[in-house]
């Protein structure tokens, strides 16, 4: 068999598991999770390779429908991926959206999945929630609509079945070189992945509005030799009053999220680090065309 190589973009609903089916097939933690919806903000991209294939995924924010200038700009990255894909993996959440109404009516989806004939592969997760019983009658329905390659079950959580979601994708995967050395397992540097593990915390710890107004940046990151690693990052809200609650009284919000953080990036890094956190407000930054091209989202 020749070499196979291409991209496969991982599509779905906010909190459908594409996240944590990323970091399951990949055996590592690559992309940030969370019960909270909108976790995803930028595309990431984790490499499983072979000496017989590499697989490119693109796991993409959750499909919602934009309010601000932020999530036009997350709901451009997916169109973006979409376009760059070789195949289609559709997530859908059988406990939350048994039917795939929520899911495949969502307008990037709908018009797709006709464009891409033979190269949609449609993933019922979170099996593990529901009856078996329940499972056989939705992969009868979804089989009867002829709009996918292949309907499969599996459960992101436990790891279950997703040998037959790697074999899908690589009987539909075109001929072609390896992209990427085979040691690589991602595009981006560390300080993409620092700033979002401190963004995940910042999800764990906050509540309501607060963790959607906050960006994380890190401006300074050096690496030494003896010693720890010494990482600033900016944590950006948009209100004095959001930046009030991530600080604390007496600062024991931030010193909690500080321990959190620097635990979880050492783990990451394999190394001790210094982290210095300070809380910047950037007022409507979600909204400001200039300050998201600044933090790493795109004019497209």
């Amino acid at each position: 068999m020749k070499h196979k190589s291409g991209y496969v973009t991982i599509l779905g609903l906010p909190n459908a598991g594409k996240s944590t089916l990323l970091n399951a097939i990949l055996g590592q933690k690559l992309a940030i999770t969370n019960l909270k919806p909108q976790t995803t903000r930028k595309k990431i991209v984790g490499i499983l390779s072979t000496d017989k294939y590499q697989i490119i995924f693109i796991d993409t924010p959750g499909l919602i429908s934009p309010k601000y200038l932020l999530q036009q700009k997350m709901m451009s990255q997916i169109e973006s991926s979409i376009s760059d894909a070789d195949i289609l993996i559709v997530l859908i959440d059988v406990k939350k959206d048994p039917s795939g109404k929520s899911t495949l009516g969502t307008g990037l989806l709908k018009n797709n999945i006709l464009k891409y004939p033979g190269r949609v592969i449609l993933l019922l997760n979170k099996i593990d929630l529901i009856p078996q019983e329940e499972t056989v009658k939705l992969i009868e329905h979804f089989e009867k609509l002829n709009q996918f390659n292949r309907v499969i079950p599996v459960s992101a959580l436990t790891e279950f079945n997703l040998e037959s979601l790697i074999d899908a994708v690589i009987e539909k995967l075109p001929e072609g070189p390896a992209y990427y050395p085979a040691d690589v397992v991602a595009d981006e540097n560390d300080r993409f992945f620092v700033s979002e593990i401190i963004r995940e915390k910042i999800l764990d710890l906050y509540r309501e509005e607060v963790p959607y107004s906050i960006e994380v940046t890190i401006p300074e990151f050096k690496e030494r030799e003896k010693g720890k690693f010494f990482i600033s990052a900016e944590i950006v809200v948009e209100r004095d009053s959001q930046k009030a609650i991530v600080i604390g009284k007496n600062g024991i919000s931030i010193k909690k999220l500080g321990e959190n953080s620097r635990k979880a990036v050492e783990e990451f890094l394999q190394h001790e680090v210094y982290l210095d956190l300070r809380v910047k407000v950037r007022k409507n930054w979600r909204s400001d065309e200039n300050m998201l091209k600044s933090f790493g989202y795109s004019k497209d």
